[in-house]
């Protein structure tokens, strides 16, 4: 349970950070989980995983199936 210990001391330490230090913290987690978000897209795009999805835009544009914005 390395893991689990290791998650509480984070959370407990979070908990103990001042305001400003708790508003730093968060400013730099959602660059580093939008940046982890980014990573796992080109990895996907990459792998074909999202080659439906894709497609589909493609095929329902073809069938007049969209608007302009």
């Amino acid at each position: 349970m390395a893991l689990m210990s290791t998650l509480e001391e984070i959370e407990a330490a979070v908990q103990q950070l001042p305001p400003a230090k708790r508003a730093e913290f968060r400013t730099w987690y959602l660059s580093f989980d939008a940046s982890d978000w980014d990573q796992q897209m080109e990895d996907d795009i990459t792998a074909g995983k999202l080659d439906w999805l894709a497609n589909e835009a493609i095929s329902d544009s073809q069938a007049g199936r969209c608007s302009e914005l």
